[in-house]
């Protein structure tokens, strides 16, 4: 792009970009007055206007008479070519067209509408002359949200009333109505206060990270510590650093259930909060992030995934915390990993990476021994914490009644904490209240209309679920293959049946079930996290929502129920994902002043997974999980692609995937071989049939090329699908 002029007179020809699905960009005349490279702008498409980019000059081969002009130039700053330069990056090693990225770096509502004044609402005083149920949710939602603003419409859907009540308190004095600039800057973060005091080892990793943010050069650090072990203040310290500098930082989260904790741990250490980007945010707040970001008016940004593809002026830190957390693969739409996207991004901004975890990634653990990254590891918990004592639980020996999981010791165990007036977790990684209902007269499985996936019962909703698709219905009285009534029966526990279970042996206990389903808005989960960890519940079921990042003070019990679960199936991450979550979940217990304890309930206690994870020897488990993958050539020391098909035909599938297979000379001359095709293990979703062929590459190969060879050799026909997946993370 340096050969690029970086302005265009009017009636030049030039490239424009738009987030319509289309091969690339389109050839436009620039406007009256001419057009900065990376602007925004408006452009006739067919009947339509559409928001677009400038990206170049035109790419020509045909009569510029007929080319349209640019309709207008928006009132935004022209995208940045190192912007420019990432999504181009990003969306050749994803196979992702352009199109498609630049709508994950446009995903704000109006942004080329000029600024304005609004009317915004916030908390006034005193209490209204008459108190009302809608009238208290009105005030019950203006006080989470933590003093900020929200517009007429946000504030009475949040509350579930109509304006008319917002209205009505605003006359009393109750909440306040004030004209607001649509886009104002975020109160400035002071670097300069002082932190928490840290240990020697926590001093010594900030300070490492320190010197790496004032080079002002790219570098990537693995932080490992264990769970407890201060990690978030030592990499607050890169962020001072950074903010210090007049660099804007972001610290990507891997739940939004986590940011209200964090928040306030910002807003400790730098007196003010920083911006918020995730799906929890209100559009009006989505708009003045990307408008402040880009401009140089939020200095910190905490947020999911998708806040990787902010326009920031000067990106001079990025933190991935819990970087080893499957949420951050966008499995939809642009398939990429945030971590691999950060450090990408990074590497183009010149900043610095930390990637923070208790238990990293294979592909970062990988990358440390190699030397690309730098690794700190914090050895010893926060203060005066101590690592919880691990131990098995034999199942084998124990003798539970069929409707029963959690066994006798465990139980004792969380007796102890109630009456000692601690808390206890029950963990399974399983929600709704059971995985399967059967019919006892036929042996009929309900299973999904449109996938090929079990219902499974939601007692709290009382309905069935199809965790693919989401297909809901009421759990019927008759079997619907045999018509037989009163036979049909829950089969195995989810976290639900593990809730109930729990309160038949804890009649005395309260009991907080922690579910990411039971929670329609992200404002409750982080209220019921919150009301827990100020002693809210005696016991605590959850399931892996609970493993990342929350802090209960008073958890000193862990029981896992089904600590194999994870352990079956083909999926070759499935040992480290069992590892990573047990030692997550069990880090939870003893983070303050008493001591923890974790209880894992298994079946295989000499299975290699659970001897690493009560022994602790993590870089043992490392080294042997990092063997064979070697051996077998997989990733991260081998390359893969997933190939996706897709249609409501199931012979179309299989013959475009046969048709795959038997032309793969693009990928046998990179020395890959391909599997498949095969039915993905969940066979259709949502009435779709689907299957995967799977793609395995000697590391260094230049897979991407040849996989785009590969498959643009065919054109889809019809309502065939084609998505490619490089780098899979799961395999279903």
């Amino acid at each position: 792009m340096n050969d690029t002029p970086s302005h265009f007179p009017e009636g030049a020809r030039i490239a424009v970009l738009t987030t319509q699905p289309l091969d690339g960009p389109l050839d436009y005349l620039a406007p009256e007055g001419g057009v900065m490279i990376g602007a925004y702008v408006e452009a006739p498409l067919g009947p339509r206007k559409v928001m677009g980019v400038v990206w170049g000059p035109g790419l020509g081969g045909f009569d510029a008479s007929k080319l349209r002009r640019v309709s207008s130039v928006l009132d935004v700053p022209p995208m940045r070519d190192e912007m420019r330069v990432f999504l181009e990056k990003a969306g050749a090693y994803t196979l992702t067209p352009l199109p498609a990225m630049l709508r994950l770096a446009t995903r704000a509502p109006a942004l080329g509408q000029p600024p304005s004044k609004r009317k915004v609402y916030r908390r006034g005083t005193g209490r209204p002359d008459r108190e009302t149920e809608a009238r208290a949710r009105v005030m019950a939602a203006l006080d989470e949200m933590g003093g900020l603003a929200l517009t007429l419409s946000e504030l009475s859907q949040m509350a579930g009333v109509t304006s008319s009540v917002v209205k009505g308190l605003v006359k009393q004095g109750v909440v306040s109505e004030e004209e607001s600039p649509r886009d104002t800057p975020y109160p400035r973060l002071d670097p300069a206060l002082p932190s928490k005091p840290l240990a020697e080892d926590q001093a010594e990793a900030a300070e490492v990270l320190r010197d790496a943010v004032a080079s002002g050069r790219y570098g990537t650090t693995l932080l490992k510590g264990v769970t407890g072990s201060g990690k978030t203040e030592v990499y607050l310290e890169a962020v001072a650093a950074c903010l210090a500098k007049g660099r804007q930082a972001l610290v990507l989260l891997p739940e939004i259930a986590l940011s209200a904790e964090f928040l306030t741990r910002v807003e400790a250490r730098f007196g003010a909060k920083p911006a918020e980007w995730h799906s929890g945010v209100t559009q009006t707040e989505r708009r003045r992030i990307w408008h402040m970001v880009g401009s140089g008016g939020a200095q910190l940004v905490v947020g999911a995934r998708s806040a990787l593809f902010l326009p920031f002026q000067d990106l001079g830190l990025v933190v991935v915390d819990e970087e080893h957390d499957s949420s951050y693969k966008q499995e939809e739409g642009a398939l990429y990993n945030a971590r691999d996207m950060a450090v990408l991004r990074a590497s183009i901004t010149d900043a610095q990476v930390v990637l923070a975890s208790a238990t990293p990634s294979l592909e970062s653990w990988a990358n440390a021994e190699a030397g690309k990254y730098r690794r700190l590891t914090l050895t010893s918990r926060f203060g005066t914490a101590a690592l919880p004592e691990m131990k098995s639980l034999d199942m084998r020996g124990e003798d539970l009644p069929a409707d029963r999981w959690i066994s006798e010791p465990l139980a004792a165990a969380a007796r102890r904490r109630i009456e000692n007036g601690e808390q206890a977790l029950l963990f399974l990684n399983r929600r709704g209240y059971a995985p399967v209902t059967i019919c006892r007269a036929c042996g009929h499985q309900i299973g999904c209309k449109h996938c090929d996936a079990r219902m499974v019962e939601h007692r709290f909703l009382k309905r069935l679920v199809c965790h693919q698709c989401g297909e809901t219905e009421p759990r019927p009285e008759v079997c619907p293959s045999c018509g037989v009534e009163g036979k049909l029966a829950a089969v195995g526990p989810g976290v639900e049946r593990l809730a109930e279970e729990a309160r038949a042996r804890f009649p005395e206990a309260r009991i907080a079930v922690l579910s990411s389903d039971m929670y329609t808005t992200a404002r409750q989960l982080k209220a019921e996290i919150a009301s827990i960890a100020e002693g809210g519940a005696d016991i605590i079921v959850g399931t892996q929502l609970v493993a990342k990042g929350h802090n209960f003070p008073l958890l000193t019990l862990v029981g896992v129920i089904d600590a194999d679960l994870g352990l079956q199936g083909s999926d070759l991450r499935a040992a480290e994902r069992t590892f990573q979550l047990m030692r997550q979940v069990a880090g939870r217990a003893g983070r303050a002043e008493k001591p923890g304890v974790a209880l894992l309930q298994t079946y295989q206690p000499d299975h290699p997974v659970i001897r690493a994870i009560l022994s602790g020897d993590e870089e043992g488990f490392w080294r042997a999980e990092a063997r064979e993958r070697e051996a077998a050539g997989v990733p991260p020391y081998g390359r893969m692609a997933g190939i996706i098909l897709s249609s409501e035909d199931v012979q179309k599938v299989f013959d475009l995937g046969n048709a795959l297979a038997r032309n793969a000379g693009a990928l046998r001359r990179i020395g890959a071989d391909v599997y498949g095709p095969a039915p993905a293990p969940i066979a259709r979703v949502r009435g779709r049939h689907r299957v995967r062929l799977l793609v395995k590459a000697p590391k260094g190969s230049a897979l991407q090329a040849a996989v785009a060879d590969w498959v643009g050799q065919f054109r889809l026909k019809g309502d065939l699908r084609l998505a490619v997946d490089i780098d899979p993370q799961s395999f279903f």
